[in-house]
């Protein structure tokens, strides 16, 4: 079974390479920019003539939520028009299309967890195209599985737990945002739920939130990374406003799984045991 991976340098792709060590029955084709560019549809589409791919796993994306408020076209490109190449290719070649999105596309004024079919409303450009993608594909493609996630971290790249280990071990005291909840996922867990729905053939087709079980805010996702590693650094508690930034985040963007749990039965790790997990990696 052929798999073509987008984006195969970031945070979920380097985990998917990983992984793909110990699968023997899968074949794997890891792609990334320059060398495959999503928003290339001519050269995208050679490289669906020369293999038959059963699957194609887009972690390709512009995640500078910050930047992406004054790059919104080369946001766009990559977000939108890679998305729709994708699911256009997919269609005509008849490959299931593996995607993945954001909680960002809510705007965060609920205290409820998030479902599938609640109301979207993006805060920011990033999440807007990210929503804009998940439409281009769901109106072209039928053979899809989006994946919506939040708060991604891995031992590969740059991330979230990599910068609170490194400010730590230099700072004696950070200020960290409170009031944005979430969940953290560590994008190895994500990975995992890819390749065992692809392993099972599953064709429930559609849209699925996706991250680990339990809440945090960044304060408490940063004390937990302070904690594990032993650090002395004091973490300071700030409300939002005390840290602006171009783009504007949702408050509160915690997931509901249920959808996910009753579909594929696959067990999700808490944010807490799979941090554990990465920081032994690290």
């Amino acid at each position: 079974m052929n798999i073509l991976v987008t984006g195969a340098g970031g945070q979920l792709g380097s985990e998917l390479q990983a992984l793909a060590k110990t699968e023997a029955n899968l074949t794997f084709h890891f792609t990334d920019y320059p060398e495959v560019d999503i928003t290339n549809a001519d050269s995208l589409g050679e490289l669906f003539k020369a293999t038959a791919f059963a699957y194609c796993i887009n972690c390709a994306a512009y995640t500078a939520v910050d930047k992406a408020e004054e790059e919104k076209e080369k946001c766009d490109a990559i977000n939108v028009t890679g998305s729709q190449n994708l699911a256009d290719l997919c269609k005509a070649h008849d490959v299931v299309l593996v995607h993945i999105s954001t909680d960002f596309v809510f705007n965060g004024v609920t205290h409820l967890p998030l479902q599938e079919n609640d109301l979207t409303s993006p805060l920011s450009h990033y999440g807007l195209s990210k929503l804009n993608g998940e439409n281009a594909i769901r109106d072209t493609w039928e053979k899809h599985f989006i994946f919506r996630t939040s708060w991604l971290y891995s031992s590969y790249g740059a991330n979230f737990v990599k910068t609170m280990i490194r400010l730590g071990e230099t700072k004696d005291e950070l200020s960290i945002i409170a009031d944005q909840v979430g969940t953290p996922t560590y994008a190895r867990d994500l990975a995992e739920v890819i390749v065992a729905v692809i392993k099972t053939k599953n064709t429930a087709y559609g849209l699925y939130h996706y991250s680990n079980e339990g809440v945090a805010s960044w304060y408490d996702f940063a004390a937990a990374v302070f904690e594990y590693k032993s650090l002395s650094v004091v973490a300071k508690p700030i409300p939002t406003e005390e840290y602006p930034t171009p783009a504007k985040r949702p408050h509160f963007s915690v997931m509901d799984k249920t959808k996910f749990k009753k579909t594929f039965g696959i067990a999700i790790p808490h944010w807490r045991t799979s941090l554990k997990k990465c920081l032994e990696m690290l």
